[in-house]
């Protein structure tokens, strides 16, 4: 096989994929228009703004029964008891940690952590005793923040990543991820914004849809050639899958088709696959 030679024509800088960039290449060189970030982010933020509604939900609220139960000022018998709610009075179960503690609000408005032995000896609008069930699959289809790792391969080469989702509705949510990508020539840090469509929350395994953009930093290991860091933006659009495992956890396999807007008159079209796994809250 031919290889290019330094002081070659052909010979080129090495791009994130880890591959040689052959400046004399045969195919034509191409230039697509990457979107704006700041009419990303404009997009985003109208998607925060729809999603007011949904945030505005209302909660279950529960009678003390027991002579009081204690609030803490955090989810753990080491955070100190701040308030006592007295037996007949009414709390707002706000949120749920661990599956041991829960958040409340008082008719006063004071917030603070309950144990779930506390809490089970609450009683609902209907006077029946609280029964807190153990986090399940309908829990997945409301839930409000997610973070995950992944494993895959970029170009051939291997890339790892790590990310955190929160839900502005059940049919979509918004997505921060970081990526590490371990190339032949060249390894890159990758750092992506994405809004991700849901059109079947309730299902136990439910695709999804991405749409995202961002910035990615290519750093060459060769030393033929002395090379800058270059970074670029890049463009993605993707597709997946979730199966709800149990209590907390998901399995997520997605493909991810990459367009890196490089400086020069050229783009670079890249195919990722990736797949790990997700706790949510």
């Amino acid at each position: 096989m031919d290889y290019p030679r330094e002081g070659d024509e052909r010979y080129g800088r090495h791009g994130a994929d880890g591959l040689t960039h052959l400046a004399g290449s045969a195919e034509p060189a191409y230039r697509m228009r990457p979107m704006p970030l700041h009419v990303f982010l404009l997009l985003l933020v109208q998607c925060c703004l729809a999603s007011s509604a949904y945030g505005g939900k209302s909660y279950p609220r529960v009678q003390v029964a027991d002579p009081y139960i204690e609030l803490h000022t955090g989810p753990g018998r080491g955070y100190p008891i701040f308030f006592v709610v007295d037996r007949g009075d009414w709390v707002e179960v706000v949120k749920r940690r661990t599956d041991s503690w829960f958040k409340v609000r008082t008719e006063s408005g004071k917030e603070g952590w309950v144990t779930r032995d506390q809490m089970e000896q609450t009683l609902t609008v209907t006077g029946e005793a609280t029964n807190f069930v153990d986090p399940g699959r309908d829990d997945f289809a409301v839930r409000r923040w997610e973070f995950g790792a992944m494993g895959g391969r970029f170009k051939g080469n291997n890339v790892m990543t790590v990310y955190g989702g929160f839900a502005l509705t059940p049919n979509l949510s918004t997505e921060l991820a970081a990526s590490k990508i371990f190339g032949d020539f060249s390894d890159a840090d990758m750092a992506t914004v994405s809004i991700v469509s849901h059109p079947f929350p309730n299902w136990r395994v439910s695709p999804f849809f991405s749409l995202g953009t961002g910035i990615i930093r290519t750093d060459p290991k060769t030393t033929l050639v002395q090379e800058d860091d270059q970074t670029d933006q890049i463009s993605n659009v993707g597709i997946g899958v979730r199966s709800y495992l149990l209590r907390r956890f998901v399995f997520r396999a997605q493909y991810k088709y990459n367009v890196i807007f490089q400086s020069k008159d050229e783009n670079q079209e890249i195919n990722e696959w990736n797949a790990g796994f997700t706790v949510f809250f």
